[in-house]
């Protein structure tokens, strides 16, 4: 059976200490890949160094949406000299746009100017986008889900009149927590959706019944290490080799055996990525 993580901030501080270690217990558990997106500058170069020094990790980069602090007007030709020079990168991300935390109207709008500016580069580089979306309040519905299909139909239009091979495979919506509709309507788009450690939880049946309604062949695994970690390990640092746990359960939602979930979510992020297996 072989896994992938398709989204773990394994640059992140937490684990400093154990990182080898952590990368090896992912070995060990089966994971062929694992994909570090970035949230900034610093963490776009750390995820790229990170990539070149272990055959199974790759890099996303690019600005976070509650990561614009040092957004400016040089961050898109470093983002792009980055994507272009160094090996490895894969997705433009983790991009999108975040109500939750981020409320003042003036900075939602910096928001979706630094999500379109880094969609337009994945175009010119050729990359998807790993796309982050949170409502305030965590709702399942609000202006959030609104304006990010809005900017995401807009630009997979644009894709799909110049013909761009992005039409096809243009990105993940990362951790989903949204509403059957708004999942739909990104399928619709040919994103996949990103499933997450929460499907686990014992009070998630309403998450469960979206995934059971979506098509296997549009999923993708992601722990979003450290993070979100699934059950039994719910409460303590994630880490990718629990990746499992999140096919398992998808596996027993969509009653399919845990190997052939597992193996379909690996061919579907080697389709989105294009990472060689």
């Amino acid at each position: 059976m072989t896994l992938t993580d398709t989204h773990c901030h394994l640059d992140y501080h937490k684990f400093d200490e154990d990182r080898e270690a952590v990368i090896q217990r992912a070995a060990d558990a089966g994971l062929a890949r694992i994909l570090i997106p970035a949230l900034h500058w610093t963490s776009s170069l750390a995820a790229v160094k990170l990539a070149a020094s272990h055959p199974m990790i790759y890099a996303a980069v690019g600005f976070h949406p509650t990561d614009l602090d040092t957004w400016d007007a040089s961050s898109i030709g470093n983002l792009r000299e980055l994507a272009q020079s160094a090996q490895k990168i894969v997705a433009i991300g983790e991009i999108g746009l975040d109500y939750y935390w981020v409320k003042e109207a003036d900075r939602q709008a910096r928001q979706r100017e630094a999500f379109q500016a880094q969609l337009a580069l994945a175009r010119e580089v050729n990359l998807p986008v790993v796309v982050h979306m949170r409502e305030a309040e965590d709702a399942w519905f609000g202006p959030a889900s609104v304006d990010l299909l809005d900017i995401l139909g807009a630009w997979q239009a644009g894709l799909a009149a110049a013909n761009h091979p992005l039409a096809e495979r243009p990105g993940v919506l990362h951790s989903f927590n949204g509403t059957l509709d708004t999942a739909q309507k990104a399928l619709a788009l040919n994103f996949h959706i990103g499933v997450t450690g929460p499907v686990t939880y014992k009070n998630a049946e309403q998450k469960r019944q979206v995934i059971s309604q979506l098509p296997l062949e549009r999923l993708l695994i992601e722990t979003d290490a450290p993070f979100l970690a699934p059950v039994p390990h719910r409460g303590k640092r994630n880490e990718p080799a629990f990746v499992h746990h999140i096919a398992d359960k998808i596996a027993e939602i969509h009653s399919k055996h845990p190997a052939e979930v597992a193996d379909i979510m690996t061919r579907n992020a080697s389709r989105l990525f294009a990472w060689g297996d």
